[in-house]
């Protein structure tokens, strides 16, 4: 134990002399005329360099009748603009050495090229070209149209996690777009118009609306440069549209049942409403979801998978944040464990973490696990960059990030008390339940 207890301690030691050599002052900042935000970080440890360019646009952004418009366009980005056309963004980018990848979230879209430093004009090339140029040729919408269909119907048949979120969040939610699953509904997917897609690129991917941020062996002067000359160009767009919808409180526990013939075992899904992630509890409910889930020591791992053999598998959820979302706890029933008792072993735990809060053992462990997690991602340049832009996105200011450790470090047992009491009650709860029964019973009938 004592030598566990030594290697983490030298893990942070270690990694977090490594961390430090990057200081908040080796971060630049600049803007262009355009508005379009770059942070740039010199690390010359390697001869490659990330760019990471944070669209401030998810389904948070969408409204009834155009719900999924911003997974399409991760899509859309992919298919050809004027100077690449279809296939060549990636060809072009493979044959300089580069790869790339894309995600959208509920927040944000994001787009990541990694690739040797000597290319970094070639990035600034494609990534010019297909913002202000995208080709939104309907031919080519319909054919995606048909892709998205498809992964939306083949991700709700073989992920029970996202069949039984979808109707989870579509309860928890009566009036913020967090509602509704980042793929979209599907009569949305069918209907969007060829109209509806040209205003939301122009409106969403004009450069006043992004945050590039770019780490690696570059420099500051040779980025500026690059980006007045290929970024600089494209003319800036009024601000989107606001997101001002507040979801009322939720006053009472509802519940979702789901049946799938498939299920071989019950699924649970608890929601609970909680802050957005620039909230001072943050990080005591990051600490908390940590400890009910992270590792076999953790509450629920050790008391439901290894003790009472009840559940074969569980984790919880705390997602980065714009607005005020939920916190999740899934797991999935053990073999001939019905979804009744499993829902009651879970809510037994989170009853005893909000009576008698957790252990001064346990608050450590996680304190360690996150700090040595945190100094491995500002390990690397990938990690650099993206913690600095998430920063930058989530919590307003991309300095905050080097106030991470203390903040986790001064999270207390009481904070982890208190913070279960305040947002995991039974009357801010939504629970989902996937079966392979019907939700009837002969006393319904």
């Amino acid at each position: 134990m004592r030598f566990v207890k030594t290697f983490v301690f030298a893990c942070i030691l270690l990694l977090s002399s490594s961390s430090f050599a990057t200081n908040v002052e080796d971060i630049h900042s600049f803007t262009l005329k355009n508005g379009m935000q770059f942070l740039v970080l010199e690390d010359h440890s390697i001869p490659n360099a990330n760019m990471y360019l944070f669209w401030q646009v998810g389904s948070r952004n969408e409204y009834p009748g155009i719900t999924g418009l911003s997974h399409f366009f991760e899509h859309m980005m992919f298919n050809g603009s004027k100077k690449y056309g279809p296939k060549m963004f990636d060809r072009t980018m493979e044959a300089a050495g580069g790869s790339n990848n894309a995600y959208t979230t509920e927040n944000l879209t994001v787009y990541t090229d990694w690739f040797p430093a000597a290319s970094i004009e070639t990035m600034f090339d494609l990534e010019a070209d297909r913002i202000a140029n995208l080709s939104i040729d309907e031919k080519m919408v319909e054919s995606e149209r048909g892709v998205v269909t498809s992964e939306r119907s083949t991700g709700l048949e073989n992920s029970n996690f996202r069949a039984i979120s979808e109707e989870v969040k579509n309860a928890a939610f009566r009036a913020h777009p967090y509602s509704w699953s980042v793929i979209g509904h599907q009569s949305d997917i069918d209907n969007w118009s060829l109209d509806d897609l040209k205003r939301y690129h122009k409106t969403y991917y004009a450069p006043n609306n992004a945050v590039v941020v770019i780490a690696g062996d570059v420099t500051v002067k040779q980025v500026k440069k690059l980006a007045k000359q290929y970024f600089e160009p494209i003319p800036a767009q009024a601000p989107p549209r606001e997101v001002h919808t507040v979801e009322p409180e939720q006053k009472g526990e509802r519940r979702a049942y789901l049946h799938k013939a498939s299920v071989t075992t019950p699924n649970i899904l608890m929601a609970f409403h909680v802050p957005e992630t620039k909230h001072k509890d943050f990080y005591a409910l990051d600490i908390l979801s940590d400890a009910l889930s992270v590792g076999d020591s953790s509450r629920l791992q050790k008391t439901l998978i290894n003790e009472q053999q009840i559940a074969s598998s569980v984790f919880t959820y705390m997602p980065q944040s714009i607005d005020p979302n939920l916190f999740y706890i899934y797991a999935v029933a053990a073999n001939n464990v019905s979804a009744k008792s499993l829902e009651k072993a879970i809510i037994s735990e989170v009853n005893a973490v909000m009576k008698e809060g957790i252990t001064s053992q346990e608050l450590q462990k996680v304190k360690n696990t996150k700090l040595v997690n945190f100094y491995r991602e500002m390990a690397t340049i990938n990690g650099k960059a993206n913690t600095i832009g998430s920063y930058q996105m989530y919590f307003g200011d991309y300095k905050k990030l080097f106030a991470a450790p203390d903040y986790y470090e001064q999270v207390s047992l009481q904070d982890i008390q208190n913070v279960a009491k305040k947002y995991l009650r039974k009357a801010n709860r939504t629970v989902g339940v996937l079966s392979s029964q019907e939700d009837s019973s002969d006393e319904d009938l």
